[in-house]
Protein backbone atom coordinates (compact mmCIF):
# COMPACT_ATOMS: atom_id res chain seq x y z
CA UNK A 1 0.00 0.00 0.00
CA UNK A 2 1.44 3.39 -0.98
CA UNK A 3 0.60 6.72 0.65
CA UNK A 4 1.15 10.26 -0.54
CA UNK A 5 1.09 12.97 2.14
CA UNK A 6 -0.61 16.15 0.95
CA UNK A 7 -0.41 18.09 4.20
CA UNK A 8 0.23 17.65 7.88
CA UNK A 9 -3.38 16.68 8.52
CA UNK A 10 -4.43 14.42 5.67
CA UNK A 11 -3.29 11.36 3.80
CA UNK A 12 -4.56 10.00 0.51
CA UNK A 13 -4.26 6.51 -0.86
CA UNK A 14 -2.81 6.58 -4.35
CA UNK A 15 -3.87 4.60 -7.41
CA UNK A 16 -7.51 5.70 -7.07
CA UNK A 17 -9.22 8.11 -9.45
CA UNK A 18 -11.59 9.35 -6.74
CA UNK A 19 -9.86 9.79 -3.38
CA UNK A 20 -11.19 9.91 0.16
CA UNK A 21 -9.19 12.12 2.50
CA UNK A 22 -8.59 10.54 5.88
CA UNK A 23 -7.68 12.68 8.86
CA UNK A 24 -4.70 11.47 10.91
CA UNK A 25 -2.59 12.98 13.67
CA UNK A 26 -0.25 15.73 12.36
CA UNK A 27 2.85 13.65 13.10
CA UNK A 28 2.83 10.50 10.94
CA UNK A 29 4.69 8.68 13.71
CA UNK A 30 1.55 9.01 15.79
CA UNK A 31 -0.57 6.84 13.48
CA UNK A 32 -1.94 4.18 15.85
CA UNK A 33 -0.82 0.59 15.50
CA UNK A 34 -4.32 -0.35 14.41
CA UNK A 35 -3.73 1.26 11.03
CA UNK A 36 -0.49 -0.62 10.47
CA UNK A 37 -2.40 -3.82 9.82
CA UNK A 38 -5.53 -2.31 8.28
CA UNK A 39 -5.85 -1.74 4.56
CA UNK A 40 -7.86 1.34 3.66
CA UNK A 41 -9.48 1.54 0.26
CA UNK A 42 -11.39 4.12 -1.72
CA UNK A 43 -13.72 3.85 -4.67
CA UNK A 44 -13.49 5.17 -8.20
CA UNK A 45 -16.45 7.15 -9.47
CA UNK A 46 -15.14 6.80 -13.03
CA UNK A 47 -15.64 3.06 -12.90
CA UNK A 48 -18.51 0.82 -11.86
CA UNK A 49 -16.17 -1.26 -9.72
CA UNK A 50 -14.04 -0.50 -6.70
CA UNK A 51 -10.37 -0.05 -7.53
CA UNK A 52 -8.21 -2.27 -5.32
CA UNK A 53 -4.49 -2.79 -5.04
CA UNK A 54 -3.29 -6.11 -6.47
CA UNK A 55 -6.87 -6.92 -7.53
CA UNK A 56 -7.50 -8.19 -3.99
CA UNK A 57 -11.30 -8.58 -3.88
CA UNK A 58 -11.45 -10.38 -0.55
CA UNK A 59 -11.07 -7.54 1.96
CA UNK A 60 -10.82 -3.79 2.03
CA UNK A 61 -11.58 -1.13 4.58
CA UNK A 62 -12.68 2.49 4.88
CA UNK A 63 -12.12 4.49 8.07
CA UNK A 64 -13.78 7.87 8.03
CA UNK A 65 -12.05 9.47 11.02
CA UNK A 66 -8.86 7.62 12.10
CA UNK A 67 -8.07 10.09 14.86
CA UNK A 68 -11.47 9.65 16.52
CA UNK A 69 -11.15 5.89 16.17
CA UNK A 70 -7.72 5.96 17.77
CA UNK A 71 -9.09 7.89 20.75
CA UNK A 72 -11.88 5.33 21.19
CA UNK A 73 -9.46 2.41 20.96
CA UNK A 74 -7.23 4.03 23.56
CA UNK A 75 -10.10 4.72 25.99
CA UNK A 76 -11.54 1.21 25.71
CA UNK A 77 -8.12 -0.40 26.03
CA UNK A 78 -7.31 1.57 29.18
CA UNK A 79 -10.64 0.55 30.77
CA UNK A 80 -9.86 -3.11 30.07
CA UNK A 81 -11.88 -6.19 29.03
CA UNK A 82 -14.03 -6.08 32.18
CA UNK A 83 -15.80 -2.97 30.82
CA UNK A 84 -16.20 -4.27 27.25
CA UNK A 85 -19.11 -6.01 25.55
CA UNK A 86 -19.64 -6.96 21.91
CA UNK A 87 -23.01 -6.48 20.22
CA UNK A 88 -23.42 -8.21 16.87
CA UNK A 89 -26.08 -8.66 14.27
CA UNK A 90 -26.23 -12.23 12.93
CA UNK A 91 -27.27 -12.46 9.27
CA UNK A 92 -24.72 -11.04 6.80
CA UNK A 93 -22.63 -9.76 9.73
CA UNK A 94 -21.39 -12.88 11.47
CA UNK A 95 -22.43 -14.93 8.44
CA UNK A 96 -21.17 -14.61 4.89
CA UNK A 97 -23.17 -12.70 2.30
CA UNK A 98 -21.88 -14.75 -0.63
CA UNK A 99 -21.12 -18.47 -0.57
CA UNK A 100 -19.55 -20.06 -3.64
CA UNK A 101 -20.96 -17.36 -5.87
CA UNK A 102 -24.50 -17.61 -4.48
CA UNK A 103 -26.30 -15.40 -1.98
CA UNK A 104 -26.02 -16.95 1.46
CA UNK A 105 -29.26 -17.70 3.23
CA UNK A 106 -30.49 -15.88 6.32
CA UNK A 107 -31.37 -17.68 9.53
CA UNK A 108 -35.05 -17.04 8.81
CA UNK A 109 -34.85 -17.69 5.07
CA UNK A 110 -33.31 -21.14 5.42
CA UNK A 111 -36.26 -22.53 7.39
CA UNK A 112 -38.37 -25.18 5.68
CA UNK A 113 -41.35 -26.36 7.71
CA UNK A 114 -41.73 -29.61 5.83
CA UNK A 115 -45.09 -28.26 4.67
CA UNK A 116 -44.97 -26.67 1.21
CA UNK A 117 -48.30 -24.89 1.71
CA UNK A 118 -47.06 -23.02 4.78
CA UNK A 119 -43.63 -22.37 3.27
CA UNK A 120 -45.43 -20.69 0.36
CA UNK A 121 -47.61 -18.64 2.72
CA UNK A 122 -44.54 -17.35 4.59
CA UNK A 123 -42.85 -16.49 1.30
CA UNK A 124 -45.91 -14.52 0.23
CA UNK A 125 -45.72 -12.54 3.47
CA UNK A 126 -42.05 -11.83 2.80
CA UNK A 127 -42.75 -10.56 -0.71
CA UNK A 128 -45.44 -8.22 0.62
CA UNK A 129 -43.79 -6.84 3.76
CA UNK A 130 -40.09 -6.83 2.87
CA UNK A 131 -40.36 -3.83 0.48
CA UNK A 132 -42.32 -1.98 3.18
CA UNK A 133 -39.52 -2.60 5.69
CA UNK A 134 -37.09 -0.55 3.59
CA UNK A 135 -39.55 2.01 2.20
CA UNK A 136 -38.23 5.57 2.76
CA UNK A 137 -41.75 7.04 2.68
CA UNK A 138 -43.43 5.09 5.50
CA UNK A 139 -43.20 6.84 8.92
CA UNK A 140 -41.36 4.87 11.60
CA UNK A 141 -44.41 4.43 13.83
CA UNK A 142 -46.45 3.00 10.97
CA UNK A 143 -43.56 0.84 9.80
CA UNK A 144 -43.11 -0.56 13.31
CA UNK A 145 -46.76 -1.66 13.33
CA UNK A 146 -46.29 -3.30 9.93
CA UNK A 147 -43.24 -5.20 11.18
CA UNK A 148 -45.15 -6.40 14.26
CA UNK A 149 -47.92 -7.53 11.93
CA UNK A 150 -45.50 -9.36 9.63
CA UNK A 151 -43.62 -11.14 12.40
CA UNK A 152 -46.85 -12.01 14.21
CA UNK A 153 -48.39 -13.58 11.10
CA UNK A 154 -45.18 -15.48 10.33
CA UNK A 155 -44.96 -16.89 13.84
CA UNK A 156 -48.61 -17.88 13.62
CA UNK A 157 -47.97 -19.82 10.40
CA UNK A 158 -45.03 -21.62 11.99
CA UNK A 159 -47.26 -22.81 14.83
CA UNK A 160 -50.26 -23.57 12.64
CA UNK A 161 -48.11 -25.42 10.11
CA UNK A 162 -46.76 -27.76 12.76
CA UNK A 163 -43.08 -26.78 12.77
CA UNK A 164 -40.89 -29.29 14.60
CA UNK A 165 -37.37 -29.04 15.96
CA UNK A 166 -36.37 -31.85 13.61
CA UNK A 167 -37.42 -29.60 10.72
CA UNK A 168 -35.09 -26.89 12.07
CA UNK A 169 -32.19 -29.36 12.25
CA UNK A 170 -32.84 -30.56 8.71
CA UNK A 171 -33.22 -27.00 7.41
CA UNK A 172 -29.85 -25.98 8.85
CA UNK A 173 -28.17 -29.16 7.60
CA UNK A 174 -29.38 -28.44 4.05
CA UNK A 175 -28.87 -24.68 4.14
CA UNK A 176 -26.49 -22.39 2.32
CA UNK A 177 -25.24 -20.51 5.39
CA UNK A 178 -21.71 -20.15 6.76
CA UNK A 179 -19.80 -17.96 9.19
CA UNK A 180 -17.20 -15.50 7.97
CA UNK A 181 -13.63 -16.67 8.36
CA UNK A 182 -12.37 -15.44 11.71
CA UNK A 183 -15.72 -15.48 13.53
CA UNK A 184 -14.90 -18.59 15.56
CA UNK A 185 -11.48 -17.18 16.46
CA UNK A 186 -13.17 -13.93 17.55
CA UNK A 187 -15.59 -15.84 19.79
CA UNK A 188 -12.76 -17.89 21.30
CA UNK A 189 -10.62 -14.81 21.95
CA UNK A 190 -13.49 -13.00 23.68
CA UNK A 191 -14.49 -16.07 25.67
CA UNK A 192 -10.96 -16.43 27.04
CA UNK A 193 -11.19 -12.85 28.32
CA UNK A 194 -14.76 -13.13 29.66
CA UNK A 195 -16.06 -10.51 27.24
CA UNK A 196 -19.80 -11.08 26.64
CA UNK A 197 -21.13 -11.27 23.09
CA UNK A 198 -24.78 -10.38 22.51
CA UNK A 199 -26.10 -11.62 19.17
CA UNK A 200 -29.13 -9.53 18.24
CA UNK A 201 -31.44 -10.94 15.60
CA UNK A 202 -34.99 -10.37 14.46
CA UNK A 203 -34.99 -14.02 13.41
CA UNK A 204 -35.31 -17.14 15.53
CA UNK A 205 -32.97 -17.91 18.42
CA UNK A 206 -33.42 -21.66 18.04
CA UNK A 207 -32.24 -21.56 14.42
CA UNK A 208 -29.21 -19.43 15.32
CA UNK A 209 -28.31 -21.91 18.06
CA UNK A 210 -28.63 -24.79 15.62
CA UNK A 211 -26.45 -22.99 13.05
CA UNK A 212 -23.77 -22.52 15.72
CA UNK A 213 -24.15 -26.14 16.79
CA UNK A 214 -23.82 -27.58 13.29
CA UNK A 215 -21.31 -25.15 11.80
CA UNK A 216 -19.05 -24.54 14.81
CA UNK A 217 -19.72 -27.77 16.75
CA UNK A 218 -19.49 -26.07 20.13
CA UNK A 219 -21.09 -23.38 22.25
CA UNK A 220 -19.58 -20.43 24.10
CA UNK A 221 -20.33 -19.48 27.68
CA UNK A 222 -19.98 -15.77 26.90
CA UNK A 223 -22.54 -15.67 24.05
CA UNK A 224 -26.18 -14.73 24.50
CA UNK A 225 -28.79 -14.55 21.79
CA UNK A 226 -31.37 -11.77 21.85
CA UNK A 227 -33.99 -13.09 19.45
CA UNK A 228 -37.39 -14.74 19.21
CA UNK A 229 -37.44 -17.90 21.31
CA UNK A 230 -39.61 -20.90 20.50
CA UNK A 231 -41.37 -23.19 22.94
CA UNK A 232 -41.73 -26.86 21.91
CA UNK A 233 -43.85 -29.59 23.46
CA UNK A 234 -42.50 -32.99 24.50
CA UNK A 235 -42.85 -34.31 20.96
CA UNK A 236 -40.71 -31.48 19.57
CA UNK A 237 -43.58 -29.54 17.99
CA UNK A 238 -43.71 -25.73 18.18
CA UNK A 239 -46.54 -24.56 20.43
CA UNK A 240 -45.74 -20.91 21.19
CA UNK A 241 -43.13 -18.16 21.40
CA UNK A 242 -41.61 -16.91 24.63
CA UNK A 243 -41.66 -13.26 25.71
CA UNK A 244 -41.92 -10.13 23.62
CA UNK A 245 -41.76 -10.19 19.84
CA UNK A 246 -38.46 -8.96 18.42
CA UNK A 247 -38.54 -7.57 14.90
CA UNK A 248 -36.14 -5.61 12.74
CA UNK A 249 -36.99 -2.25 14.29
CA UNK A 250 -36.77 -3.10 18.01
CA UNK A 251 -33.71 -5.34 18.33
CA UNK A 252 -31.73 -3.36 20.89
CA UNK A 253 -30.67 -3.50 24.52
CA UNK A 254 -34.21 -2.59 25.59
CA UNK A 255 -34.90 -6.24 24.66
CA UNK A 256 -32.03 -7.56 26.77
CA UNK A 257 -34.43 -9.36 29.09
CA UNK A 258 -35.00 -11.70 26.14
CA UNK A 259 -31.32 -12.67 26.07
CA UNK A 260 -30.66 -16.39 26.46
CA UNK A 261 -27.31 -18.16 26.79
CA UNK A 262 -26.32 -20.85 24.34
CA UNK A 263 -27.28 -24.37 25.29
CA UNK A 264 -25.34 -27.57 24.87
CA UNK A 265 -26.51 -30.58 22.87
CA UNK A 266 -28.84 -31.84 25.60
CA UNK A 267 -30.40 -28.47 26.31
CA UNK A 268 -28.48 -27.39 29.42
CA UNK A 269 -26.57 -24.16 29.76
CA UNK A 270 -22.96 -24.71 28.78
CA UNK A 271 -21.08 -23.08 31.64
CA UNK A 272 -21.91 -20.06 33.79
CA UNK A 273 -23.51 -17.10 32.08
CA UNK A 274 -23.18 -13.43 32.99
CA UNK A 275 -26.45 -11.93 34.20
CA UNK A 276 -28.09 -9.21 32.14
CA UNK A 277 -27.67 -6.53 34.80
CA UNK A 278 -23.89 -6.96 34.86
CA UNK A 279 -23.79 -6.82 31.06
CA UNK A 280 -25.38 -3.38 31.22
CA UNK A 281 -22.53 -2.27 33.49
CA UNK A 282 -20.10 -2.85 30.64
CA UNK A 283 -20.17 0.60 29.12
CA UNK A 284 -17.66 0.14 26.30
CA UNK A 285 -19.14 -1.39 23.17
CA UNK A 286 -17.84 -2.98 19.99
CA UNK A 287 -20.84 -3.07 17.66
CA UNK A 288 -20.96 -5.15 14.46
CA UNK A 289 -23.71 -4.79 11.85
CA UNK A 290 -24.45 -4.83 8.14
CA UNK A 291 -27.11 -2.10 8.02
CA UNK A 292 -26.97 1.48 9.27
CA UNK A 293 -30.08 0.63 11.29
CA UNK A 294 -28.01 -1.90 13.27
CA UNK A 295 -26.45 1.04 15.10
CA UNK A 296 -29.67 1.10 17.08
CA UNK A 297 -28.75 -2.22 18.72
CA UNK A 298 -26.97 -0.25 21.43
CA UNK A 299 -30.08 1.85 22.17
CA UNK A 300 -30.99 1.43 25.81
CA UNK A 301 -27.37 1.12 26.90
CA UNK A 302 -25.72 4.10 28.56
CA UNK A 303 -22.34 3.46 26.93
CA UNK A 304 -19.23 5.59 27.35
CA UNK A 305 -17.40 4.54 24.19
CA UNK A 306 -18.68 2.71 21.14
CA UNK A 307 -16.73 1.51 18.12
CA UNK A 308 -19.07 0.60 15.29
CA UNK A 309 -18.04 -1.74 12.47
CA UNK A 310 -20.21 -1.96 9.36
CA UNK A 311 -20.10 -4.74 6.80
CA UNK A 312 -21.09 -3.33 3.41
CA UNK A 313 -21.66 -6.48 1.41
CA UNK A 314 -23.42 -5.28 -1.74
CA UNK A 315 -24.41 -2.14 -3.65
CA UNK A 316 -21.12 -0.64 -2.49
CA UNK A 317 -20.99 2.37 -4.77
CA UNK A 318 -24.54 3.37 -3.82
CA UNK A 319 -24.18 2.92 -0.06
CA UNK A 320 -20.53 3.63 0.75
CA UNK A 321 -21.04 7.30 1.57
CA UNK A 322 -23.78 6.65 4.13
CA UNK A 323 -21.90 3.72 5.67
CA UNK A 324 -18.60 5.54 6.11
CA UNK A 325 -20.42 8.47 7.72
CA UNK A 326 -22.33 6.17 10.07
CA UNK A 327 -19.71 3.58 11.10
CA UNK A 328 -16.23 4.04 12.54
CA UNK A 329 -14.93 1.25 10.29
CA UNK A 330 -16.48 -0.14 7.10
CA UNK A 331 -15.47 -3.53 5.71
CA UNK A 332 -16.59 -4.03 2.12
CA UNK A 333 -17.07 -6.87 -0.32
CA UNK A 334 -18.05 -9.56 2.21
CA UNK A 335 -14.66 -9.42 3.91
CA UNK A 336 -13.61 -11.97 6.57
CA UNK A 337 -13.65 -11.12 10.28
CA UNK A 338 -9.87 -10.94 10.75
CA UNK A 339 -9.80 -7.15 11.02
CA UNK A 340 -12.27 -7.32 13.90
CA UNK A 341 -10.20 -10.04 15.58
CA UNK A 342 -7.17 -7.75 15.48
CA UNK A 343 -9.24 -4.82 16.72
CA UNK A 344 -10.56 -6.90 19.62
CA UNK A 345 -6.98 -7.80 20.53
CA UNK A 346 -6.15 -4.11 20.76
CA UNK A 347 -9.22 -3.32 22.83
CA UNK A 348 -8.21 -6.01 25.32
CA UNK A 349 -4.62 -4.78 25.52
CA UNK A 350 -3.15 -1.89 27.50
CA UNK A 351 -0.86 -1.08 24.58
CA UNK A 352 -2.29 1.35 22.00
Amino acid sequence: MSYRFLSSSSVIITECSALFKLRIPPNSNQIPNFFLFTRVWCCSKSNKKLEMEDNDLSKFTVINDPQSLHHKISAISIAGPSKLQVIADFDATLTRYWINGHRGQSSHGLLKQGNTEYDAKRQALFEYYHPLEFSPTIPLEEKTKLMEEWWGKTHGLLIEGGLTYDAIKNSVANSNIAFRDGVVELFEFLEERDVPVLIFSAGLADIIEEVLRQKVHRSFKNIKIVSNQMVFDDSGRLVSFKGKLIHSLNKNEHALDMAAPLHDQVGGIDGPAEDNASVKQRTNVLLLGDHVGDLGMSDGLNYENRISVGFLNDNIEKNLESYRNAFDIVYMNDTPMWGVVKLAAQLCSMQV
